[in-house]
């Protein structure tokens, strides 16, 4: 059966996006361009299949769709910013395929200008066709929240911005049948600029709470108390949660290259979230300082080692610095985490908590890092000798919170 789609980049981006075309009836066709992780089960990938899915054989099928959408990771480069490798390599291999009429689009998260500037080039230069009159470009900023059930592609909101107007009536056409609301954006730059406002937002609100956290351990404030009574506000406010660290595939963009200024809030946010593991780990030194134990030669057990509850991803989650900067205090770590059978730091494995309740109770310090849904943190806190809970998760007076 012919693909009407292809959807370049199998990865947190490019595989949501896959499946919502599928459940719409959009017969799809998948295209890997690196190791991107599997993510689905054995169900839902049989549910796509029957579908109209199907994984690309050859580059030469890319060019048998109408529509391309390049959903390669750009994760942060050596120098802070974003690495592009994978988004001009799937550019590249597109090019030489790309057909006459066809629209492609460019969900991946970049800084404004990347569509017009980086990636139009290599397709024109590597079709000979160009963009506007021999075929459609366009950016939409992907809006995946993975593991939220309440917001899915067809009740969220799709932003898009093409090269010229048709370019985006194009693009709004296609993901007109995905979701119930297009929203056209002026021009490629605006709507790649709405996803770094969105990552962005995301990190400063999270740096704030965070730094809440600091705030109002020092003058024996319950921040969580705060929160709850805050989002009582019905404007004004959006309650964010302090924890361990920021994780997850969105980088956060201060533009200080690409537009010759810093976004400072942006920067200092970064600031704020990458002191949070050492923070929780100079936490747990004194709460076991307190409790006459050294760090030293302390059984530590993390509890939750992806960035996100429910989910097996573990991309940039705050688990790990904790994790080195116990092992440097000398502490014995062992972890548990239902969604995560093996687990590494330092390319050394960490000894796996088999037995949860057991584990809890022997462990010197208990640190809540995730909160997944099967932890009975009731139950845990019975069993452990000191839980230091970093998600604010447990009952009221049963763990020592972040």
């Amino acid at each position: 059966m012919p693909a009407d789609l292809a959807v370049i980049g199998l990865g947190p981006y490019g595989l949501p996006l896959a499946q919502a075309a599928v459940a719409a009836g959009i017969a799809t066709l998948g295209y890997r361009t690196g190791p991107e992780a599997a993510s689905l089960s054995p169900a839902e990938l049989r549910r796509m299949l029957s579908g109209g899915f199907r994984h690309a054989t050859s580059p030469a099928e890319l060019g048998r769709v109408r529509t391309a959408v390049i959903c390669a990771p750009t994760p942060a480069g050596a120098d802070g910013g974003l690495d592009l490798s994978q988004v001009e390599a799937a550019a590249r291999v597109l090019a030489a395929r790309l057909r006459p009429h066809t629209t492609v689009i460019l969900e991946s998260p970049v800084l404004p200008g990347t569509t017009e500037n980086i990636l139009r080039p290599l397709l024109e230069e590597g079709s000979g066709l160009r963009a506007g009159r021999d075929f459609h470009l366009a950016y939409s900023p992907s809006r995946v929240d993975p593991g939220n059930r309440a917001f899915t592609p067809a009740n969220t909101p799709k932003v898009i911005g093409g090269f010229t107007p048709a370019c985006t009536e194009s693009a709004a056409a296609f993901y007109g049948r995905l979701t119930d609301k297009v929203v056209r954006a002026r021009g490629l730059r605006e709507a790649e600029t709405v996803q770094v406002l969105e990552t962005n937002f995301r990190h400063v609100n999270i740096a704030l709470v965070n730094e809440m956290a600091v705030l109002c351990h020092d003058m024996g404030v319950d921040l969580w108390d705060v929160i709850r009574c805050a989002e009582t506000k019905p404007f004004g406010f959006h309650a964010f949660r302090p924890g361990p660290g920021v994780g997850g595939h969105a980088v956060p963009q201060d533009l200080t290259a690409h537009a010759g200024r810093t976004l400072r809030m942006v920067e200092l946010a970064q600031q704020v979230n990458g002191q949070m593991p050492r923070y929780v780990v100079q936490r747990a030194a004194t709460l076991l300082n307190e409790h006459g134990k050294s760090a030293r030669g302390a059984r530590v057990l993390l509890l939750g080692v992806t960035y996100k509850p429910d989910l097996a991803d573990q991309q940039s989650t705050p688990a790990q610095e904790v994790a080195i900067r116990l092992l440097e205090l000398g502490a014995c770590i062992s972890y548990h985490d239902p969604y995560v059978p093996s687990w590494s730091v330092l390319e050394r494995p960490v000894p796996r908590a088999d037995a949860l309740y057991e584990a809890v109770a022997e462990a010197d310090l208990t640190i809540l890092l995730q909160q997944h849904r099967t932890y009975d943190l009731q139950g845990l806190s019975v069993k452990a000798q000191l839980l230091l809970d970093t998600r604010g998760a447990a009952p009221t007076g049963a763990a020592h919170r972040l």
